[in-house]
C-alpha cells in the first residue's frame, strides 16, 4: 500500500541541521531535568511496600490518611487513587517492618472504620533487592545498546552503526526526559517499555539504513544528501503506516488500560514518536556528520565484489579438475 506517490525525492537532508538542533536541546533539556528533578522510582527500584484497595463505593482518602498517620508503620505513607475513586493506593518507603507479618491483615485492621474493602494486592521489596534490580536493569540496556553496535557494525560499515546508536542514546533520552518531566513512576514495566523501545527504533532505522545502502549501490549520484533523500522518500509510506498501526495500538492502551500499565503505554507513545522522527531526520543525517564517503564506499563494494567472483572462479576450475 503506497501512502505517498513517489514523483521526485522530498529533500529531508535540507532540514536536517534545524532538526539537528532542536533533538540537541531536547536531549540536553533531557538530562537536565534527570540531574536535578530525577526519577520517581517505584518500590520496584526503591524498595518499600505498595498495597491496593477496592472500596466499595467511593474512597474516604482523607479519612484513610488520617488513620494511617496513627500507626507507626504507616505515619509517612502516600495514598493516592488509582484508576478511579474507588481504588487506593498506599505506598510507604520502608518494607522491613512488615517482615514476619500479613500486612493485609494489618491495613484491614487499621482501616476497619473507613468502609468496605477488599485488599487487591500487597507488593514489598526491600532497599537492597531495589538496588540491585536498578543496577540490573541499567546493566541490561547498556547490553543491549551494546550489542545493537556489534550487529549492525557486522550488517553495515561502522558508520552506520555508530549513527543507529547515537540515534537510540537520542530516543532514549527523550523518553526518559519525558518521564522524569511528568513524575511518571518508575518500575519494572518502564525498563521494559525502553528495551522495547531500543528494539522499535533500531528496526524503523535498520529499514531506512537498507535502503539507503541499496541507493549507494543503484543511484549513480554521487551525492549522500541526494541518495538519502530518495531512499527516505521511498520507505516513507513504509514507515509512516506501521509508526500509525503501532501508535494507535499504544495509544488505546494508554487511554483505555487503567494505571496499571500507564507507565508501560506512556514510554511508548513518546517513544514511538521520538523513534520515527529519528530515523529520518538524525540517524540517517548523521552518516553525512560522520563523514560517510560514497565514492569510498562503491570502491569498497566493487573490490569486495571482484573478490568474490574469484572466488567462485576458483571453486568452478578445482570443481573441474583444471585447478
Amino acid at each position: 500500500m503506497e501512502l505517498f506517490k513517489y514523483n521526485k525525492p522530498v529533500k529531508f537532508m535540507g532540514v536536517s541541521r534545524k532538526f539537528g538542533l532542536l533533538s540537541l536541546v531536547l536531549i540536553l533539556l533531557s538530562w537536565g531535568l534527570i540531574f536535578t528533578k530525577g526519577f520517581n522510582y517505584g518500590i520496584d527500584f526503591a524498595g518499600g511496600t505498595l498495597i491496593q484497595l477496592k472500596y466499595k463505593g467511593e474512597a474516604p482518602l482523607e479519612k484513610i490518611r488520617l488513620e494511617l498517620t496513627n500507626h507507626k508503620s504507616f505515619k509517612d505513607a502516600t495514598v493516592t487513587y488509582f484508576g478511579s475513586r474507588a481504588e487506593v493506593i498506599i505506598r510507604t518507603k520502608s518494607s522491613s517492618g512488615a517482615v514476619g507479618k500479613d500486612v493485609g491483615d494489618e491495613v484491614r485492621s487499621i482501616l476497619k472504620d473507613t468502609g468496605k474493602f477488599d485488599v487487591r494486592r500487597v507488593d514489598m521489596v526491600g532497599p537492597k533487592i531495589g538496588s540491585e534490580l536498578k543496577e540490573k536493569g541499567l546493566m541490561a540496556m547498556v547490553l543491549a545498546i551494546l550489542g545493537i553496535l556489534i550487529y549492525v557494525s557486522i550488517r553495515f560499515e561502522w558508520r552506520f552503526a555508530l549513527a543507529s546508536v547515537l540515534a537510540l542514546v537520542h530516543d532514549v533520552s527523550i523518553a526518559m526526559g519525558a518521564i522524569v518531566l511528568f513524575q511518571v513512576e518508575v518500575n519494572l514495566d518502564i525498563l521494559a517499555a525502553l528495551l522495547t523501545l531500543l528494539g522499535y527504533s533500531l528496526n524503523d532505522t535498520i529499514i531506512v539504513f537498507d535502503r539507503i545502502r541499496e541507493g549507494l549501490q543503484k543511484i549513480k549520484d554521487p551525492d549522500l544528501a541526494g541518495i538519502i533523500n530518495e531512499s527516505i522518500t521511498r520507505t516513507l509510506s513504509r514507515t509512516t503506516l506501521t509508526s500509525l498501526t503501532t501508535f494507535f495500538v499504544v495509544l488505546s492502551l494508554f487511554l483505555f488500560g487503567g494505571e496499571i500499565i500507564y507507565g508501560f503505554s506512556f514510554t511508548m507513545l513518546v517513544g514511538i514518536i521520538v523513534g520515527t522522527y529519528s530515523s529520518i531526520f538524525i540517524a540517517s543525517p548523521l552518516l553525512m556528520w560522520l563523514g560517510f564517503d560514497v565514492r569510498a564506499f562503491r570502491a569498497k563494494e566493487l573490490e569486495k565484489l571482484k573478490r568474490e567472483k574469484e572466488k567462485e572462479k576458483m571453486r568452478a576450475m578445482y570443481e573441474q579438475g583444471t585447478l
